[in-house]
């Protein structure tokens, strides 16, 4: 994330707010942020502020995001991304944020989060972040 530009500015159990002020190399061919920035803020933001509430053993995952995109974002305009926990059950939780450009809403999201007690072995690490298959 940090080699996209993003920026954590809130990382707290239930909520978790990230930054992004777009360059050049985020915008689509039309001249704007490309959607996949969006959905990348938003799955970020929404499995953060999830992860923030976990115990340290317990692993979750993105199981459904739905994305709606409400307005362009521009060259140098500074994207801010907020994920809240709506609900969190023992193994589900559902998550919702929005991206804005100061008060414009620019897109907003929905999902659902799988939640393990501990990793699934369909998870499991041989170094570092890289997952195996």
């Amino acid at each position: 994330m940090s080699q996209l530009g993003v920026e954590r500015t809130l990382w707290t159990p239930g909520a978790c707010r990230l930054e992004l002020t777009l360059t050049e190399e985020h915008l689509n061919k039309g001249g704007v942020a490309h959607g996949g920035i969006h959905m990348v803020l938003l799955d970020s933001a929404l499995g953060s502020a999830l992860v923030a509430s976990l115990k340290v053993e317990e692993w979750c995952a993105t199981t459904q995001l739905s994305t709606s995109f409400l307005a362009p974002a521009r060259l140098g305009e500074r994207l801010v991304a907020e994920g809240r926990v709506v609900r969190r059950g023992k193994h589900v939780a559902h998550l919702a944020g929005e991206v804005k450009v100061g008060e414009r809403l620019v897109a907003s999201a929905t999902g659902t989060w799988a939640i393990w007690s501990s990793r699934p072995p369909s998870l499991s690490t041989t170094s570092g972040d890289n997952l195996q298959p």
